[in-house]
């Protein structure tokens, strides 16, 4: 399994190149991104983090204390508006009470336990969790997505029905522990999904790992 994950990867960084992810300008904002971009596309999370900048309230300190009504309107873009910014607000209220909203003190967390920190923030799961850690804080832990599991069920390394733990055990164990590595794979996997693996009509004869 081991060689089949490092080929795979090898094959997509090949065919598709690095993605530099994640697009953001700063670790907070990653953050932001994270929570915002649940059940939704990524063009629509950027309107949104674009609507925070404009308003200079893309701090932790900033949007904790704005009205849930004003931040619902400026992320509305994102969708689910009213819940995201119920979950902003979860989440900054943890972040500031435990860390001073600081990303320096949040950092130095050890991964496991701020993990499950993180888990027990209303709103937010565990794909949300990961992408904090990985993409915001460079903690060296898999992000797995809905793209991820329809690949590798497609590619018969995963079950269909594979739980999130599951799926992120496969890649965890699997792969060496390293930040860049599980930045560029899972970004790798993204992009592959929306150019050849969509849901319906995938373009399998196209796709970059059609010798598995």
């Amino acid at each position: 399994m081991k060689k089949k994950l490092n080929l795979i990867f090898r094959s997509l960084y090949n065919h598709f190149g690095p993605q530099h992810w994640w697009p953001a300008s700063s670790p907070f904002e990653v953050m932001v991104g994270s929570i915002l971009t649940q059940n939704t596309n990524w063009a629509n999370v950027e309107k949104a983090i674009t609507n925070l900048k404009k308003h200079k309230v893309l701090t932790p300190l900033k949007i904790y204390n704005l009205p849930h009504h004003k931040l619902a309107r400026l992320i509305r873009s994102a969708g689910y508006y009213n819940v995201k910014a119920r979950r902003l607000k979860s989440f900054l209220r943890f972040f500031i009470n435990n860390y001073s909203g600081s990303i320096r003190k949040i950092s130095r967390v050890k991964l496991a336990v701020l993990r499950d920190e993180l888990l027990s923030v209303k709103g937010i799961g565990p794909e949300t969790a990961d992408s904090i850690l990985l993409y915001a804080l460079n903690k060296p832990v898999f992000v797995i997505d809905a793209y991820t599991k329809r690949i590798f069920s497609r590619l018969k390394l995963l079950p269909p029905e594979a739980s999130y733990s599951e799926a992120q055990t496969l890649f965890m164990s699997g792969l060496k522990k390293d930040v860049l590595l599980f930045n560029e794979y899972h970004a790798l996997l993204v992009v592959l999904a929306k150019a050849y693996c969509a849901k319906s009509n995938p373009k399998c004869s196209l796709c970059p790992l059609d010798f598995c």
